[in-house]
């Protein structure tokens, strides 16, 4: 039944950049130039939200946008196996580790620290907001210092068609919609959307790397070693 209301309805997609609706000064990226990384290791995230499922979901959406930034991102299953291996099983432990010594597990340039701040889907009056923010910090695997971060919060408001003329159907049919996304939250479009904006916004992600040869140390003016 869902399916055909799901034909039948339309949705509008309400993305709601609360670390970007304005515009901002590019970041000082003077570090990250000197660092200059190539390889980028994604480890276990760290999880403030009420969802035991998040971490896995999230982690299964961040390879690709930083892969297409140009660097070498470690396969994640290879990167859980080591980490247990080494008695790094919990993300906590992972964040609070020394990136030294994930260099020598690794040979990493840089880490990616990610928390998963908000996961949820909140259902007031006839309408349902489904809510991620996540925090990203990438450090240096030689130094332990800070490259990068960013912070991306998105919102999604499914709403019903265009009024029918019929306010009982308009509410009815609002009603459906909202209860759909509760049951069903879109979580996962709203997580790569956020991970694409944190890896390639320019002036805010990252600078092309070295796998992306023709934007790698072409980019300068997007991803100044100053703040202009």
């Amino acid at each position: 039944m869902n399916c055909n209301i799901r034909n039948v309805l339309s949705f509008t997609l309400i993305a709601i950049f609360l670390s970007g609706c304005v515009a901002v000064k590019p970041k000082n990226y003077s570090s990250f130039r000197a660092e200059d990384p190539h390889s980028i290791l994604v480890v276990p995230v760290l999880n403030n939200s009420t969802s035991v499922t998040a971490p896995d979901y999230f982690l299964s959406t961040i390879s690709r946008p930083f892969a297409e930034r140009g660097y070498y991102v470690f396969p994640a299953n290879m990167v859980k196996g080591i980490l247990e291996q080494n008695g790094l099983a919990d993300a906590a432990l992972v964040h609070n580790a020394d990136p030294q010594r994930l260099d020598v597990l690794f040979g990493c340039s840089a880490v990616l620290l990610i928390t998963v701040e908000k996961w949820q889907s909140q259902y007031v009056i006839l309408a349902t907001t489904t809510t991620v923010q996540f925090d990203y910090v990438l450090k240096s695997c030689k130094t332990g210092a800070t490259l990068w971060e960013d912070m991306r919060t998105m919102q999604y408001s499914p709403q019903a068609s265009n009024g029918s003329g019929n306010p009982l159907a308009d509410l009815v049919a609002q009603a459906i919609v909202a209860a759909i996304e509760k049951a069903e939250p879109n979580y996962m479009p709203l997580t790569q959307q956020a991970n694409l904006l944190a890896a390639s916004t320019a002036g805010q992600g990252l600078p092309a790397g070295p796998y992306l040869e023709a934007k790698y140390h072409k980019d300068l003016d997007q991803f100044p070693a100053t703040p202009k």
